[in-house]
């Protein structure tokens, strides 16, 4: 089955992807184009499926690099081609030929490009990357390896979307702790239950962060069983455990 790949409109002609669930060899609960060597998934499956994907990016298999994903606003420097895995939520470089990836099941995959300066950046956003400040991070490091904060622009890929976001009371807390405009993101549900806007908070950081050109791509992971795996869903639904889906990026 042929890969499904999902584009922005705002990262131009820089070649990335957000990948679906589709056009994959693992099975099961798993079934597709499941790419998280951390899950319990055959490792031979993921092997494959993430040698697709850097296929379809047109580099090198050991050229597609990722993190130890850690719920954090780390950070790292990619300089060379690696398979070692440092724990941290983001990636970026300015050489050519390398893939960042980060993996997502409803979290915010967010790819970014400063296409004048030749620097990408990935980012695994969920709700407390984003709060602890993961996306105003990678754009800093950007910076740092030459990018111009004008010139950075940003997608959100798949994620959960607000009206599949249940979260309680002492989740809002967070939020409102950090910034009392943050309410906003946030809508009643039923009883004392809220709905949480991720991508939309996500947004706001990178606005915040400078970053004028950014969209998210408005595809939820939750309520498309089809394309999308979902943690939220898996836990519904009372699996043993979920896919993950990648988003890739290369110069």
């Amino acid at each position: 089955m042929t890969l499904e790949i999902l584009t922005s409109d705002a990262l131009g002609t820089t070649r990335h992807g957000f990948f679906t669930r589709k056009g994959g060899t693992s099975s099961g609960i798993f079934k597709g184009l499941n790419c998280g060597a951390g899950s319990s998934d055959q490792s031979e499956a993921v092997t494959i499926n993430r040698r697709r994907v850097a296929d379809a990016m047109q580099v090198p298999h050991d050229h597609l690099i990722g993190v130890h994903q850690i719920h954090s606003a780390d950070v790292v420097t990619v300089g060379s081609a690696t398979q070692d895995r440092p724990k941290a939520d983001a990636l970026v470089t300015a050489t050519k030929g390398i893939a960042l990836s980060v993996l997502s099941a409803d979290c915010q995959p967010v790819l970014f490009a400063d296409t004048q300066a030749g620097v990408i950046g990935a980012a695994h956003a969920g709700w407390k990357g984003a709060l602890d400040g993961v996306l105003p991070q990678t754009v800093e490091a950007m910076i740092a390896l030459g990018a111009k904060r004008e010139n950075i622009c940003a997608a959100i890929g798949p994620c959960i979307s607000q009206r599949a976001y249940e979260v309680g009371p002492d989740f809002m807390d967070n939020f409102m702790g950090e910034d009392p405009d943050n309410a906003r993101f946030f809508a009643q549900g039923n009883g004392d239950k809220l709905q949480f806007d991720l991508p939309a908070f996500g947004l706001k950081s990178l606005r915040t962060a400078g970053i004028t050109k950014a969209d998210w791509t408005r595809h939820c992971t939750y309520n498309d069983q089809e394309r999308f795996y979902s943690y939220r869903r898996s836990v519904h639904q009372k699996e043993a455990d979920y896919g993950r889906l990648i988003a890739a990026i290369t110069i």
